[in-house]
């Protein structure tokens, strides 16, 4: 094991760089020179392996895709034999998962390129701080709760820990997933969390306008430059200057406006519709989209140049049905309090209910989930939502979880259930056989409708004294 001696503490912060491209190395090694650190540069991850086993160095830069031995392989190497060392891993347009990995494997934190030396300085000084541990100990599940983005599965947690580092970075971010993921909370909980949090957050649909109509939203328009252009109006791009601007829906931006976009993430302005002068613009970009961007620039439809622009960091947002159970239980209750009311205690929703909105495939995902859970609260009579109370299309979802319930044989030793457990079960097989229609489960019953409804208190646990024999 390498570490470091007692006369190298009082030294200056030894820092190894590993690149097989001689123009990236020479890019960190000067300004790391110049800002004090003592670098040296290798062109191999073996080189560095080798280097590193000789010497200590305290914070290791290096590339993910070199020839020979690769920056994951390296990471392992030095955290077998110098695990002191904080080792930062640099990764190009589309590497995060592999930049995740390294984190995983005990990297320090990772750096996209093409980066900004002034960010990679600041982060090889963080990771020299006495105090800091790993990033990946301090981040085990950051929560962003708050931002509205709901659950405790590996996929979304995967998530969490993308939007934290995405934070960090002054990197454009892609954020891909079907519609009705939460594309949009992943963005603003970014800009949020990021040193731009103060600053304006602008959000722009790119299908919901023509092309034109867009194009002078986005980058404004000089006055005259069209009819009813009486005045000079400034674009979203510069309402969002110091800021961040979510351009939703990329994927639908025609070419040409492809082309005006590229020009603004090369040379960071913008020129005003009909107008002469380019404006300095300084707005971070985080673009999303529901399309498949890599099919639309082998189809010719996106241009591949801004792809690589805008995915040099790329988030995917999980389907909500690949979730499980407890992530589907947690943004229930969570809309339940959203929509509840000020002042008004949330309605609760019944086991059966929860798994029945599990079994649903959720094509709209978490959009079309909130959409349910409103329609079932308004529905509702009690204080607990129940099966009856599901839209029909995803309440005739429950049909193959009650048969299954149905013939599951009741251990007395084991089970013993009550009356009321039983009338519960019973209540709650047949509703959801029938879709959740009571009239036609009170004719299966043989009980009139406000017979049904005192079972469906007995369902939802609130007991009448009176028994449904007593009213039938």
């Amino acid at each position: 094991t390498v570490t470091r001696s007692a006369s190298e503490n009082s030294k200056k912060t030894r820092v190894l760089v590993a690149d097989d491209e001689r123009g990236a190395r020479m890019t960190l090694e000067v300004p790391l020179r110049l800002s004090g650190f003592e670098v040296v540069a290798v062109a191999s991850g073996q080189a560095a392996v080798e280097i590193g086993q000789k010497d200590f160095f305290d914070v290791l830069l290096t590339d993910v895709y070199m020839p020979g031995m690769n920056g994951l392989e390296v990471v392992r190497e030095f955290r077998r034999f110098s695990p002191e060392t904080k080792i930062i891993v640099m990764t190009g347009q589309g590497s995060m998962e592999t930049a995740m990995q390294a984190v995983e494997q005990g990297a320090f934190d990772f750096i996209a390129k093409p980066f900004d030396i002034e960010e990679v300085l600041s982060l090889v000084r963080r990771a020299t701080e006495p105090q800091n541990a790993p990033i990946e100990a301090k981040e085990n599940e950051p929560d962003f709760s708050a931002s509205g983005i709901i659950g405790h599965s590996p996929q979304i947690v995967r998530v969490y820990k993308l939007i934290a580092r995405a934070a960090r970075t002054k990197s454009t971010v892609l954020i891909e997933g079907e519609t009705g993921t939460g594309k949009e909370l992943a963005a603003r909980a970014i800009h949020q969390n990021s040193e731009r949090a103060v600053k304006p957050f602008v959000a722009v649909n790119c299908s919901a306008l023509t092309e034109t109509l867009l194009e002078s939203e986005l980058f404004g328009y000089a006055k005259g430059s069209f009819t009813g252009a009486g005045s000079d109006r400034a674009g979203l791009f510069e309402s969002a200057n110091g800021g961040t601007i979510f351009l939703d829906e990329i994927g639908s931006a025609s070419l040409s406006l492809q082309a005006s976009l590229l020009r603004v993430l090369q040379e960071q302005e913008i020129r005003r519709v009909g107008a002469n002068d380019a404006r300095k613009i300084d707005a971070r970009v985080i673009a999303a989209s529901n399309q498949n961007l890599e099919g639309l620039v082998e189809s010719g439809e996106f241009r591949a140049d801004l792809f690589y622009r805008l995915s040099v960091l790329t988030i995917p947002i999980p389907p909500l049905r690949t979730r499980g159970c407890e992530d589907l239980e947690l943004l229930v209750n969570h809309l339940l309090k959203k929509h509840a009311g000020a002042g008004n205690a949330p309605l609760k929703i019944s086991e059966e209910a929860i798994e029945v909105l599990s079994r649903y495939e959720w094509t709209g995902n978490v959009r079309e989930l909130e959409n349910a859970v409103e329609y079932a609260m308004a529905v509702c009579s009690g204080d607990v939502i129940t099966v009856s109370d599901l839209p029909e299309r995803i309440a005739a979802n429950a049909a193959p979880a009650a048969k299954q319930f149905s013939q599951k044989p009741i251990s007395l030793a084991d089970d013993r259930p009550t009356i009321e457990e039983l009338t519960r079960r019973y209540v709650s097989i047949v509703l959801a056989e029938n879709a959740g229609n009571k009239t036609k489960a009170a004719e299966i019953l043989g009980v009139n409708r406000r017979t049904l409804y005192r079972y469906l208190d007995v369902a939802d646990g609130e007991i009448n004294q009176e028994t449904p024999a007593d009213s039938a």
